[in-house]
């Protein structure tokens, strides 16, 4: 199998943003991972991607592998991942389109295996979590934006939250309060998970919808996908010229 140092963990929306050119059967002592992990091409650059919910979309967030995902892409080599993640705008200033470089993040999930330290035979370890967005790889979207003259929010606090329901407008309020300025239900434990086995984590997130009671209108399934179909060759133009800065 192909090595390559990146790995790309997408959901809804990025299922068919690459072209893929062989797969990877592989299995980890947490199970199988949602999908077999396919090899891309990045203009030249090879990457592993991974489908988050599965190839169809069928797992919910609560039900993903999240350990056996990030083994899987581990095992491949990866040592840098991109994960591209819809979210709703909690802050409303967030128009439906917009990309965003989270740079924090509160997690409001519960009951879903969490950490590789799990009292089996790996090590307890308490890994820093201080900014868990803080590496080499968020820095290259950053600055492949800038390059590209594509509008990207450098910062932003995740809220994760357990899906797959969509949040009441008072859990929004909520979210607002504690700080939050977009909501998604994969963004933990994913990125501490990452953090455990030494892989640089980014999320760049792009805003489907207005979360729940920000807009004024209800949250349409149908306009979510319109919106995140027509951002992900956007994101694509993104991952290339960022793939480019850290591979």
């Amino acid at each position: 199998m192909t090595s390559a140092s990146v790995g790309i963990i997408g959901g809804t929306g990025a299922l068919d943003l690459f072209e893929s050119h062989e797969s990877a059967a592989l299995t980890t002592p947490f199970g199988p991972p949602s999908a077999r992990p396919v090899r891309i091409d990045l203009d030249g650059r090879p990457a592993w991607f991974l489908a988050r919910h599965g190839r169809p979309h069928r797992i919910p967030p609560h039900r993903v592998n999240y350990r056996a995902n990030l083994h899987a892409l581990r095992t491949l080599g990866c040592t840098r991942v991109v994960a591209i993640s819809a979210v709703g705008a909690v802050d409303p200033t967030l128009e439906n389109g917009a990309l965003v470089a989270v740079d924090q993040l509160i997690d409001y999930t519960w009951g879903r295996a969490h950490t590789f330290s799990d009292g089996g035979s790996a090590p307890l370890r308490h890994v820093e979590f201080e900014k868990p967005y803080d590496g080499a790889v968020r820095r290259a979207l950053i600055e492949a934006a800038s390059e590209l003259g594509e509008p990207l929010v450098a910062e932003g606090c995740y809220g994760a939250t357990q899906g797959p329901r969509l949040e009441t407008a008072a859990e929004i309020v909520r979210l607002a309060r504690d700080g939050c300025t977009v909501v998604g239900m994969t963004g933990m434990p994913e990125a501490g998970l990452a953090r455990e086995i030494a892989m640089d984590y980014a999320n760049l997130c792009v805003v489907a919808n207005a979360a729940a009671g920000i807009a004024d209108s209800p949250i349409s399934e149908e306009e979510i996908h319109r919106v995140l179909a027509s951002a992900m060759q956007r994101v694509r133009r993104l991952l290339v010229a960022a793939v480019a800065r850290i591979d």
